[in-house]
């Protein structure tokens, strides 16, 4: 690092308002962090020694201590997303033990434990607000989960399990990718790439290149085929070969099942570990553990929303599959009476060309961004009654193709900011689409002046950027994708909450976090929405209906089967969590297999090791949570169901239960249970029908 660097004007120490992106440099971030760790470490000491049981006392400088530690390490975590290099990576690797030593060190602070305790405890306790209230319960819960209330030995065996769980989970996923990897199909004849696109047949061409064939082309091969999914999906989707469909399966589904890369031993391990740490913590099971800070009040009532949707998705997933076999056998086809995995995505495909006849490029001219932007922001003026501008030029920015925007209320003051980075980097940028806090709302005091600061969003995409004097023309897909993403932003920007540890999304339940953001992907196959937005980009025409008709029939193409799948992973997951015993007489494969006579139509192959490539539970955070993506699918239809009864064409009703979403759903961010939160909306408890409805598995 240069010496050079003067840590006093750093910028990454600034510690509020909107970040210098102009100003902030690599090399700035290991000084900076560990000034700031440093400064952090006395402040925490400090509050320890003199910490009182009250609002003031104890939530108050905590918050402006994690404010601080929050804006410097967010402004670093945005960067590595959306402008990553090789000395950024290195900066962040350097310095992110010492983040995380720090935060365990932050939870596991007794002295602040027992003052969170001592406030719940104490006759101020009735006067604090819900959001307060809240605030003072999660800290005190997050505390418990992270290993507080331990001494000696049980402590020291607590945080050796945490560090064993992260090991093991990052061995997971190198396996997964290192096995991924290994597998190359290389095809040399014509005959062996019959059927494939030519968008496939370049990239097969070009990993053929690197992998040493200089004189590969598209056209005259050879092709190398990877378990990569961007080979493996559109090769057993469109391969004519079904022996090398076979093939290609048969290695996909047993990925990091054997040698030097096998996964299984990691399971058990992993299994064993996260029952010792519920065990600590003493729940009785990991999945009640998990459950502990979500949503779902218990198992049981996981266990009965996901036999709900099994039980709706069951006999139609059957019936897409014998109809699938017909289709095949209308065709010709030999295997229609010995229908296998290999055969399911290439005919399903079949099927689907010939039953929507288009493609996600044809209607790419009728969405270009800006006019995308238009609608959105017409949608949101019409259902919550805020105006979104641009602010261009009054934020700095990371590169010169982001934008930055203004939404203000009915009166026309402001309310909050968001940066919209659109198009993909693929040198810089990570894959896929987000929504991040940059700012987040709370009321601050200086001078004896309480002012309330407004919450900014960074909002992040990947889709294609204007190209040869073009504007970006989006798919279909992508269009969704951007308006998922903003109801997070609004879920983060329209917060009426003055306490940022519960406004917009903070302190909202992992399993309830996805509503506001499925919510608004429904709009995109709303009438009035999409014809605002679908013209030409050239001639201004307006999308053709019968465009509009084949995206509302696909909508619901092969959705038991997508369904039941869900249900299969999810069930699988709490199984595993909740009722399996390592070492029993049952292995996690038996498991599966068990899960599966009830929840898939057709039944794993001996050889299917899935388990070893589940990453979401084994590597990421959704360890005993899978459900949460149907939990809160049904919470987002059912909200949407709200409008549907108003009646979409009829703008008052719209307006009134616009008002209404907005003043619950958005409006209360983390500062209730988000079942009262729905109930305030709704009137009552979710209900499963909406979700069903949507995706065409029941009589609407």
């Amino acid at each position: 690092m240069s010496s050079n660097v003067i840590i006093s004007n750093n910028p990454l120490l600034r510690g509020y308002g909107l970040p210098p992106f102009a100003e902030i440099t690599p090399e700035q971030v290991v000084p900076a962090m560990n000034q700031l760790l440093a400064e952090l470490d006395k402040d925490l000491t400090n509050l320890e020694s003199n910490v009182k049981p009250t609002w003031s006392g104890l939530v108050e400088p905590l918050e402006t201590l994690t404010e601080r530690l929050s804006w410097s390490w967010g402004i670093v975590n945005h960067l590595m997303g959306v402008k990553n290099s090789p000395q950024l990576r290195e900066a962040q690797e350097t310095v992110q033990p010492k983040v995380v030593q720090f935060s365990n060190k932050l939870g596991q602070s007794k002295p602040i434990y027992n003052a969170f305790k001592a406030l719940r405890n104490s006759d101020t306790w009735a006067s604090l607000e819900s959001a307060q209230q809240r605030i003072v319960e999660a800290a005190i819960r997050d505390a418990e989960l992270s290993g507080v209330g331990l001494d000696g030995e049980a402590r020291e065996r607590f945080n050796q399990i945490q560090m064993e769980l992260a090991e093991l989970s990052t061995k997971f996923s190198n396996h997964l990718l290192d096995a991924t990897k290994a597998f190359k199909l290389k095809l040399t004849t014509k005959e062996e790439v019959d059927g494939l696109p030519p968008s496939l047949l370049s990239l097969a061409a070009q990993v053929a290149r690197a992998a040493g064939e200089e004189n590969a082309t598209p056209e005259n091969g050879p092709w190398i085929i990877t378990l990569d999914f961007p080979s493996y999906g559109p090769f057993m989707q469109h391969s004519t070969r079904r022996d090398l469909r076979e093939t290609l399966y048969k290695a996909f589904i047993s990925r990091a099942s054997s040698g030097e890369l096998d996964n299984n031993p990691l399971i058990e391990r992993t299994l064993v570990l996260r029952q010792e740490l519920a065990e600590l913590l003493g729940f009785k099971t990991f999945a009640q553990l998990s459950l502990a800070s979500k949503m779902a009040p218990n198992v049981e009532a996981v266990e009965a929303l996901l036999e709900e949707l099994r039980h709706a998705s069951y006999d139609a997933a059957g019936k897409e599959l014998a109809e699938l076999k017909a289709f095949a056998a209308h065709k010709g086809a030999k295997e229609a009476n010995d229908f296998q995995h290999w055969d399911i995505s290439f005919w399903a495909e079949r099927q689907r060309e010939e039953k929507f006849a288009f493609t996600q490029e044809e209607l790419r001219p009728y969405f270009p961004l800006p006019q995308v932007l238009d609608g959105l922001f017409g949608l949101v003026k019409r259902l919550f009654g805020v105006t979104v501008t641009p602010a261009d030029g009054q934020a700095p920015v990371w590169h010169e193709d982001i934008r930055y925007f203004q939404i203000s209320d009915e009166t026309g003051t402001p309310t909050a900011y968001f940066y919209l980075d659109p198009y993909s980097r693929p040198a810089e940028k990570r894959g896929g689409a987000w929504m991040d806090i940059c700012i987040n709302r709370g009321k601050s005091t200086e001078n004896g002046k309480t002012s309330t600061r407004l919450p900014v969003a960074y909002l992040v995409c990947n889709q294609s950027p204007p190209v040869d004097g073009k504007p970006s023309l989006m798919t279909f897909y992508e269009v969704e994708t951007l308006f998922h993403e903003f109801g997070h932003g609004l879920h983060h920007m329209l917060t009426k909450v003055d306490y940022a540890g519960a406004a917009g999304i903070n302190n909202v339940e992992w399993d309830a976090v996805e509503l506001p953001s499925q919510f608004m992907e429904n709009w995109c196959y709303d009438r009035t929405t999409l014809f605002g937005m679908a013209k030409h980009y050239e001639t201004g025409e307006p999308l053709p209906e019968h465009y509009y008709q084949k995206l509302l029939a696909a909508k619901n193409y092969m959705s038991g089967g997508t369904m039941l799948r869900q249900v299969h992973f999810s069930r699988l997951d709490i199984e595993l969590h909740h009722r399996y015993s390592p070492g029993g007489n049952e292995t996690p494969k038996d498991v599966r297999d068990r899960i599966a006579k009830t929840t898939s139509v057709i039944p794993p192959l001996p050889e299917d090791a899935f388990l070893c490539a589940f990453g979401h539970i084994f590597e990421g955070g959704y360890a005993a949570g899978y459900y949460s993506y149907k939990w809160a699918e049904v919470l987002s239809a059912d909200a949407f169901a709200a409008f549907e009864e108003a009646g979409l064409e009829n703008e008052q009703a719209i307006i009134t239960t616009g008002k209404r979403y907005r003043d619950t759903v958005l409006a209360l961010g983390g500062s209730k249970h988000p079942m009262e939160v729905f109930k305030s909306f709704r009137g009552r408890e979710p209900s499963t029908e909406p979700l069903l409805k949507h995706n065409g598995l029941t009589a609407a």
